[in-house]
């Protein structure tokens, strides 16, 4: 997704996005901006999500002409692009404290309300351009922020950063997918017929697991839908190990 790139060699979506790209002077399209288009486009998405967007309707609902847009925005691959590169998709920046438990904490609760609030993010392709926007950036920044007091390597920074936001935004898709559905919740006949296939010597582990109603199918209690539980234990192993890397490169 690199597109066009600038005379130096930056993608210019890049340029774009960190407002390095010169802007048209002239034509019918004055009064518009790369940041006006932007911000329509997001809503547009928050609103009736990513299918929604199209150049057309963002035009449109801005009171130009498709063929105005086009002398911003190359296309719409470009457009996607600014949209998940917008660093004020993120909650305030708030200063950190010492403690790098809570400053994680802190990090990925911001990341999922990210996601939350604009649950599209997780259907745009991400890549090495996608990185280089000033959102994504600025999630880089405040996740090395967060874990500055660690003994990491810079190498081990940048893949500790992408471990865990990978993780959130796995969840957060998953969280999403599946609040457009359903529990589903067997009586006994259902589970009886299932456990004629679904049967100990086939699963020696999962089906125990599943005929005491443990797996899905299974009694839904309201304090643990979704996947907090699941979401949380996640997080608390990822946080135990690097505790437990931590205090062994420090000898205690």
């Amino acid at each position: 997704m690199a597109g066009e790139k600038t005379d130096s060699g930056v993608p210019r979506v890049v340029a774009i996005a960190w407002g390095a790209h010169a802007v048209p002077q002239r034509g019918p399209s004055r009064g518009l901006s790369h940041e006006k288009i932007v911000r329509r486009a997001i809503e547009i998405a928050d609103e009736h999500g990513l299918g929604a967007v199209t150049m057309q309707r963002v035009a449109e609902s801005l009171g130009f002409t498709t063929m105005s847009l086009y002398r911003y925005v190359a296309n719409k691959e470009e457009l996607l692009l600014l949209m998940c590169g917008a660093d004020w998709l993120l909650p305030a920046r708030q200063e950190s404290g010492e403690d790098w438990r809570e400053n994680l904490r802190h990090w990925v609760a911001e990341l999922q309300s990210m996601y939350r609030q604009h649950p599209w993010l997780l259907e745009i392709q991400r890549g090495p351009v996608a990185v280089l926007l000033p959102g994504p950036m600025e999630v880089v920044d405040r996740g090395m922020e967060a874990v500055r007091a660690l003994e990491l390597s810079e190498q081990e920074i940048i893949s500790l950063v992408l471990v865990v936001s990978s993780y959130v935004s796995s969840f957060s898709g998953l969280e999403h997918d599946l609040a457009d559905q359903e529990d589903l919740e067997f009586g006994p006949e259902a589970m009886a017929e299932l456990g004629e296939v679904i049967t100990a010597a086939r699963l020696p582990y999962a089906a125990p697991f599943f005929l005491a109603g443990n797996y899905a199918g299974g009694p839904v209690l309201e304090e643990e839908s979704g996947v907090d539980t699941e979401y949380e234990f996640g997080l608390e192993l990822l946080i135990e190990g690097l505790a437990a890397r931590q205090a062994a490169r420090s000898g205690n």
